[in-house]
């Protein structure tokens, strides 16, 4: 059987065609530059990267389809730990993918029986517990000792990668997937997610760090990053500063939203709240929105019917024709009257089952329980004020509910704090750094956040080989070469020491680098990284060049440009800055008149750097 093209027939057949589409181009694309070439003899791991709740799971089962027609036999799907959404997924794979033997976490015997005559899927939570069972499972049967393993990993960089690797120490989840994937004779392990961060700063010797990268693109009706966080503050995001009274702000809205989805059809109309990690401050909330409900009921034919006017002037839906405003106030005043309005808080001491906000309109509040593999369906409006002193973009990033597809463009809306806005513009500005360096075929992929912006958690970095680069840090080499001295002077031939500076391309930057043979202190292939990261985004970019001959410096000083230069340089805080310096060699150098780069990044950005050698 072709087991690609029946699980697209099966999607075809629901309807999604475009889906079906998306997902044969990721399978066979993956499968011929990746899987095909495949030597059944050695362990490899590469990254599925697509943007958060984009449907992966669909491109995940493409991808196994595609393999078992490459001739895997068996695969792991590993989700988070969580039971529900373990049975969730083990349910998906039964109803979506046909002729496998398919296995959850207490099939042992299924597995042992079937002995490979169908290929296998078995579906695993990232638990230790678990692990270790299906480690010894998989080695007891001696199954895999002669067949590769292809393990599929949603959410990698949640718990699979090392969080113990900066006390020499390994965790438990990352132990047992390491025994499972080297306890076959071969092995492709694929990292998924949205947030791909962390899986990027691992260093090649961990073993973890991806050695291909794939990114898919979302389908039309997808909103994301760029819908909610363009650089400018887009019609569907208000300023929570700019409110009087927040919460009944809100929760106006919401009414105003649900009445139009409600009276056309709709089904569910979702608000969430995501207000802080503390459960007090959850019932606070949930509190405050059961009061501003009652002041709707107690003022429903006076103040209320004027305040729900403007909510309903400022919809604009985009799926449905607007209702009229008579239709539209006896949906909200019912919906009210009802008391069908359910305000839920999920978190850790009320556990909210997915059915309670699947239909109706609702209000959910919650912290760290509304992050990866929680969705919510028709979620049109957000209430976002949660902050750390250490924001995390990952984190932050999956805990961005809003994006998906079911949503009505022309009536989504985000309360959110003017800072907030500003770090989720700034993490999407560089997930779509990362999508353009991946899609431009860049391998070594820069990473680069504001100061104060961390890329992911600490404890699963390196200490030792994760290195950070600092905008607005003047770089220089304490004891550089050149390839070729005439080299270097016939580039620069055009530009004189009388100018205070040049603008040029940043590639012409690239072939001055190209010719310095730096000391093991200048981190010369960083920085022609992150020209390339540079690049991928603006492919004429521009950097600014400053050339100073006979400079008679001496080597080993501290700083190499002189007070002016230094000055200059600093002026231009958005741009790569370089100065040549051609030394007269009298005081250090090797006396000889070599030129000496000094490099300045774009200021207030740190730039991530993983580095296969510790110092």
């Amino acid at each position: 059987m072709q087991y690609l093209k029946t699980y697209l027939k099966k999607i075809t057949d629901r309807g999604n065609i475009k889906l079906a589409e998306s997902i044969s181009k990721t399978a066979e694309e993956v499968g011929n530059k990746h899987l095909k070439n495949f030597s059944f003899t050695s362990h490899e791991i590469g990254l599925l990267f697509g943007n958060v709740q984009s449907g992966k799971t669909g491109q995940m089962f493409g991808i196994m389809c595609k393999a078992t027609d490459l001739g895997f036999p068996v695969f792991v799907l590993l989700t988070t730990d969580n039971v529900v959404l373990q049975q969730q997924t083990l349910d998906r794979v039964k109803a979506d993918l046909k002729g496998f033997c398919i296995c959850g976490e207490n099939d042992a015997r299924i597995f042992t029986e079937n002995s490979l005559l169908l290929p296998t899927i078995v579906v695993l939570k990232k638990n230790a517990r678990v692990l270790k069972l299906w480690a010894n499972i998989f080695n007891s049967t001696g199954f895999m000792r002669g067949n590769p393993l292809f393990i599929v990993d949603d959410e990698a960089d949640a718990a699979s990668l090392n969080t113990l690797v900066n006390k020499d120490r390994q965790s438990s989840i990352n132990k047992y997937l390491e025994i499972i994937k080297n306890g076959a004779s071969s092995s492709l392990y694929l990292q998924v997610t949205g947030t791909p961060q962390a899986l990027l700063l691992q260093t090649l010797a961990s073993g973890w760090h991806p050695l291909f990268t794939y990114y898919f693109q979302p389908g039309d009706s997808y909103l994301g990053g760029d819908f909610f966080f363009p650089a400018s503050k887009p019609d569907c995001i208000t300023f929570l500063e700019t409110l009087e009274n927040p919460t009944r702000s809100v929760v106006l809205r919401h009414i105003a939203s649900t009445a139009q989805i409600l009276s056309t059809g709709g089904k569910v109309s979702n608000c969430l709240f995501h207000p802080s990690v503390r459960q007090a401050v959850h019932q606070k909330f949930a509190d405050e929105i059961t009061h501003e409900l009652t002041w709707c009921i107690n003022n429903i034919d006076g103040e209320f019917e004027t305040t729900i006017q403007k909510e309903y002037d400022n919809l604009l839906p985009a799926k449905f024709e607007k209702i009229n405003y008579d239709a539209f106030l006896t949906t909200a005043k019912k919906l009210l009257l009802s008391k069908s309005i359910k305000v839920l808080i999920m978190n850790g001491k009320n556990d909210i089952d997915s059915s309670e906000y699947e239909t109706g309109c609702n209000f959910v509040i919650g912290g760290n329980t509304l992050g990866r593999g929680v969705t919510f369906p028709g979620l049109q409006t957000i209430y976002y004020t949660r902050t750390s002193k250490n924001p995390q973009a990952d984190t932050m990033w999956q805990h961005s509910r809003m994006f998906g597809y079911d949503r009505d463009s022309g009536m989504m809306k985000v309360f959110i704090d003017e800072n907030l806005y500003k770090l989720f513009s700034d993490i999407n500005a560089t997930n779509n750094s990362i999508i353009a360096q991946v899609e431009r075929g860049i391998e070594d992929i820069k990473i680069y956040y504001p100061e104060g912006l961390n890329p992911t958690r600490k404890s699963v970095l390196d200490n030792d080989r994760v290195e950070i680069i600092s905008g607005g840090t003047n770089y220089y080499p304490f004891n550089p070469d050149n390839d070729s001295i005439e080299t270097i002077s016939q580039l620069l031939e055009n530009f004189s020491n009388d100018e205070s500076h040049y603008q040029v391309n940043l590639r012409f930057i690239k072939e001055i680098l190209s010719h310095i043979i730096p000391s093991p202190d200048f981190k010369l292939t960083a920085f022609q990284s992150v020209i390339d990261t540079i690049l991928s985004e603006k492919p004429a970019g521009q950097g600014i060049l400053i050339v100073r001959r006979g400079r008679n410096v001496a080597q080993g000083t501290g700083a190499l440009l002189s007070p002016n230069d230094w000055q200059l340089g600093a002026s231009f805080q958005d741009k790569v800055v370089l100065t040549m310096y051609q030394v007269t060699g009298t005081k250090g150098w090797g006396g000889r008149q070599l030129w000496v780069p000094n490099i300045k990044l774009p200021h207030n950005t740190m730039y991530y750097d993983v580095i296969e050698s510790a110092h």
